[in-house]
């Protein structure tokens, strides 16, 4: 892994305006250019305050804010949105950039590396537009803030391992890419995010206690709306999860990265 951490190092420059690209595609032709970056998200989060607190009424049990689902439902999407980005783009990278691997000589493993500089470039702005809408409603972002560093940490290291094997994995079987997206939408219904964890039956909590995400979800929602550190036990699982993915992702990105180009 060290030759992978080398190998992005001396393509740094590459990398760096490959995610200025990749954002400036987004938006080609646009006349709001790069303003659509912050207005997208702070569209997104404001519909959800103005629909889910005044047209809904819903309520989250334990917190009196009236704003307060909005806000859960915000922070866990915040977490979802970085993590599904960079595994359903990171399992058809290698495919997407199959003419520029063919033409241009560089470590294969920076394309991974774009797509996660782009999607935390997205969440950054993401992060900005919840703070602003918090803000307007009278939430504030309190201290626990500094925390989120380390769960933007978790997130993009489990995504990337699993992305990257996933990417490795759709080059030979093609049915990888598509399963990914169904299972992701499958995923994200299993996840904390649009339900409060303690309405599941008891009979089921075990069973979204091993759910990796479940623990970092529940850590953006903890920081986000309570101002309270995440439980930094429950990060364990998708941390390890994330080490052990980049290893075997690196073992098989080593074996296969020979026939990759031919295969594309």
């Amino acid at each position: 892994m060290n030759t992978w951490a080398v190998a992005v190092y001396r393509y740094r420059h590459f990398v760096m305006s490959s995610i200025v690209n990749d954002i400036k595609a987004r938006f080609a032709r646009s006349r709001l250019g790069a303003l659509w970056v912050i207005l997208q998200p702070l569209a997104q989060v404001a519909i959800f305050a103005i629909v889910l607190s005044e047209v809904l009424a819903a309520r989250l049990p334990g917190v009196e804010s009236k704003f307060a689902f909005a806000i859960y439902l915000t922070a866990g999407l915040m977490a979802w949105s970085l993590f599904s980005e960079i595994v359903v783009r990171s399992s058809t990278v290698f495919i997407d950039n199959a003419n520029l691997l063919k033409k241009i000589s560089f470590p294969r493993v920076c394309l991974p590396v774009v797509v996660a500089g782009s999607s935390l470039v997205n969440n950054a702005m993401l992060f900005v537009a919840i703070l602003v809408v918090f803000a307007l409603l009278g939430h504030w972002a309190g201290i626990a803030i500094v925390y989120l560093p380390v769960l933007v940490a978790v997130t993009t290291l489990f995504a990337m391992g699993l992305g990257l094997l996933l990417g490795v994995l759709n080059v030979f079987v093609r049915d990888v890419g598509q399963i990914t997206g169904v299972v992701i939408q499958l995923w994200f219904w299993l996840t904390p995010i649009v339900y409060p964890a303690n309405i599941i039956p008891e009979r089921f909590r075990k069973f979204v206690e091993l759910n990796p995400m479940t623990h970092v979800v529940e850590g953006y929602q903890n920081v986000l709306l309570r101002n309270e550190a995440p439980n930094f036990s429950g990060l364990l699982l998708p941390l390890a999860l994330g080490v052990l993915l980049m290893m075997v992702a690196f073992v098989l990105f080593r074996r296969a990265s020979a026939e990759m180009v031919d295969v594309l």
